[in-house]
């Protein structure tokens, strides 16, 4: 009996980590389905994404059955979450669904690893080699050429990417993940309306963008963190840095079956050396912080 039960709650874990893994990548492609035929403008698509996640996560700490723990207005993660959701929208703009995705996790794991060191904690020789190959693979994905992406866009994928490692790291230990997520998305939904106010000479938006945002912001976002911070109650921090690696593939894959994108020889080169070389990181033993 207590093995059925350990099986059905591994179970359950594996299936609400493939939903939320599927939720990020689909980020990836709803934002670039909504750029690419032009339904909507960046700032647009990053406020509505915005608000429309605060709507959903209001509601769902509303009505959940356990109560919500107190805690303090955290403004820098708030200002992280918009700063995220506004360069990923722009650097969407000319960016295929597959390699913006691995620009973005590259940066948020060479920002957590980066923080790791300049807090005293100390890595292996392999930790080391993976962390060189992670960082070769991003320099040879944009590196000028042919197939290099818009160096616009990686770079405001880039620094989308800093902003939610940063987010990431300001999440750990807080007492009521979803409770602290939902506050973030309140803060930072009114930091995109004012977004849209810098460029309202430059909206526009149909039926179509609109649709794609709001699926963005209510569901792959916000149900999304739901989902996911559910999966990460059975999963260790190795294990959910470790499966967050497959939304760029994810991604890829998506931009292909939906967007006709096509999955170049130097994103592929690429993906192997960053995705590789953070596995390297991950699993590698890390060492213990200097005195």
């Amino acid at each position: 009996m207590h093995e059925e039960r350990r099986g059905l709650h591994t179970m359950q874990t594996i299936v609400l980590t493939a939903v939320a893994m599927l939720a990020f990548a689909a980020n990836s492609l709803l934002c670039r389905l909504a750029l690419q035929h032009g339904a909507i403008d960046p700032a647009s698509f990053a406020s509505i994404r915005l608000v429309s996640g605060a709507l959903t996560l209001a509601v769902i700490v509303r009505f959940r059955s356990e109560r919500s723990a107190s805690g303090h207005a955290d403004w820098l993660a708030a200002a992280m979450l918009f700063a995220y959701v506004a360069f990923f929208s722009f650097a969407y703009r000319n960016l295929p669904a597959g390699t913006g995705a691995l620009i973005l996790f590259g940066a948020v794991q060479l920002t957590m690893f980066s923080v790791g060191l300049r807090s005293g904690e100390m890595f292996g020789a392999i930790a080391w080699l993976g962390l060189a190959l992670a960082a070769a693979g991003l320099v040879y994905l944009v590196s000028p050429g042919v197939a290099a992406p818009p160096l616009l866009g990686a770079v405001l994928m880039a620094i989308a990417g800093v902003a939610w490692g940063v987010y990431s790291l300001r999440g750990r230990g807080v007492v009521d993940p979803l409770a602290a997520t939902a506050g973030n998305f309140a803060r930072a939904a009114p930091l995109a309306l004012v977004l849209s106010l810098i460029f309202v000479a430059n909206a526009y938006a149909d039926a179509a963008g609109v649709a794609l945002a709001i699926s963005s912001g209510a569901l792959t976002s916000g149900i999304g963190y739901v989902i996911w911070y559910a999966a990460l109650r059975k999963l260790s921090a190795m294990r959910a840095a470790t499966v967050q690696l497959s939304v760029p593939l994810i991604a890829a894959f998506g931009g292909v079956v939906f967007l006709s994108e096509t999955i170049t020889p130097r994103l592929a080169a690429a993906s192997a050396a960053i995705l590789g070389g953070i596995a390297l990181v991950l699993t590698s033993r890390s060492q213990k912080p200097r005195p």
